[in-house]
């Protein structure tokens, strides 16, 4: 039974088969040709028989396996490698059929290619996940065909593999890799001149061309004049940007965080987000903390820089769920004022569609404005801007145009109301928003404010 489930027939096959019934049925008109044929039927028969004792009966066979992370990061292109290895003794023709995730509704996964004897061959392809959980792969199919190609064997591999699907660690990596390059840049981070002096002490040391004269410490160098070893050099405060504040990103899981782009949610990108600029604040030596709301008090990771921070940030993003209600502001300001009690750069995550919508929350930013550094992110509706730039050719189009215009202009009014009452503001497209907010981060490090 298990060789009559990978034994397949070749369209080679049935294509001969046709061309040998179609000149049969012609050769009862022309009774000449029938023996021919018949002879023909007969080498189609013993070439078919020879070539399933060659994939069948030699002792060969074929391996594969599929290669990819122990977890696919949301929204990245993962990659995906297939290797196949001819262990017959000829060459091999293969289709690869991958069983991928139903989530991914991918139907060009069939792969061919053509193996030497002894050799193994790469097939790499890319998966890009658009929502978190367990993805469930199924078997490796890989149909191989000896030269004759008229029959195939199946062989099956990696059966039944779980997946999980985590917010995006790639996106992280590729910006670490890059701020540990300088090259930030590549990605929209600009470089922000250092403006204030949010600096900290850090130990006193000689005077070397190029440093600030005003941080001259003239009681240390009049201390060392009076040593036996003593020099002229002057001492210097050497002074290092402050280390240790807080930066909490707050996610709305609220309905106004369903709208997709590019298959993602709004929510997945703010997740994504809130992984890269938590991963940015520890290597800047600052702590990172999360708080997720919506109807009511969702997640909280205290904000810390231990070694297992980010691991523990990850893994709370990978949890977090929602029904889409509506978000309450009130349960928001309450939980950062019980659980934050020290002064914290507080970057929100959420989105205002309305004027009204913004007005509606807008006591509670106020008064997180007040004990808090916060910075509102939220977003442009990118098809509206793409509608606007588009020609109206009909009246219809130019009301709807019109329309469209309305709700832009919203969106800056929102932003000039909060900056208005001294909240700091960032709209923003979602494809641009890492990089936007790391901006804004750097840019409140470069000023001082936190």
């Amino acid at each position: 039974m298990q060789l009559l489930r990978s034994f397949f027939l070749t369209r080679r096959f049935f294509l001969a088969l046709t061309a040998l019934v179609a000149g049969l049925t012609v050769a009862f008109f022309l009774p000449g040709w029938l023996v021919p044929l018949q002879l023909l039927l007969t080498l189609l028969g013993l070439l078919t028989l020879l070539d399933a004792a060659l994939l069948y009966g030699t002792g060969g066979g074929v391996f594969g396996r599929r290669v990819l992370g122990d977890k696919l990061a949301n929204g990245s292109d993962n990659d995906v490698a297939v290797y196949l290895e001819n262990r017959y003794r000829f060459l091999l023709t293969t289709e690869t059929i991958d069983e991928v995730p139903h989530q991914f509704q991918r139907r060009d996964v069939l792969f061919r290619a053509v193996v030497r004897p002894g050799e193994t061959s790469v097939i790499r392809y890319q998966l890009r996940p658009t929502k978190r959980g367990e993805y469930e792969f199924g078997a490796l199919n890989v149909y191989a065909a000896s030269p004759l190609g008229l029959v195939r064997r199946r062989f099956r591999f990696d059966e039944n593999r779980v997946v999980p699907v985590y917010p995006s660690f790639l996106q992280m990596r590729q910006y670490e890799l890059l701020a540990a390059s300088n090259r930030l840049t590549e990605v929209g981070v600009k470089r922000i001149r250092r403006v204030g002096q949010s600096l900290e002490f850090d130990q006193i040391r000689l005077y070397v061309p190029g440093d600030d004269p005003r941080r001259i410490n003239w009681k240390a160098t009049a201390r060392r004049a009076t040593t036996p070893e003593a020099t002229d050099a002057l001492a210097v405060n050497h002074y290092q940007d402050e280390r240790a504040q807080q930066v909490y990103c707050l996610i709305d899981k609220g309905r106004v965080m369903r709208m997709p782009f590019e298959g993602l949610s709004l929510l997945d990108y703010a997740i994504n987000a809130t992984l890269v600029v938590s991963n940015i604040a520890l290597r800047k030596h600052d702590k990172a903390g999360l708080i997720t709301f919506s109807h009511q008090p969702g997640a909280m990771v205290p904000a810390d820089r231990r070694s297992g921070q980010l691991r523990q940030l990850l893994e709370v993003l990978y949890r977090q769920k929602t029904k889409y209600l509506e978000t309450d502001y009130e349960r928001l300001y309450l939980t950062v004022r019980h659980h934050i009690r020290q002064r914290s750069l507080l970057i929100l995550f959420t989105n205002f569609e309305t004027l009204y919508g913004m007005q509606r929350q807008l006591p509670y930013l106020r008064q997180l404005a007040k004990s808090h550094l916060l910075l509102v992110v939220f977003f442009e509706n990118t098809e509206l801007s793409a509608f606007l730039t588009a020609p109206a050719t009909t009246t219809q189009g130019v009301y709807k145009q019109t329309v469209a215009e309305k709700f832009a202009q919203e969106k800056r009014q929102i932003v000039r109301e909060l900056n208005q009452y001294g909240i700091h503001s960032l709209l923003t497209a979602p494809q641009n928003l890492t990089a936007n907010t790391i901006n804004k981060y750097l840019e409140f490090k470069a000023r001082g404010l936190i």
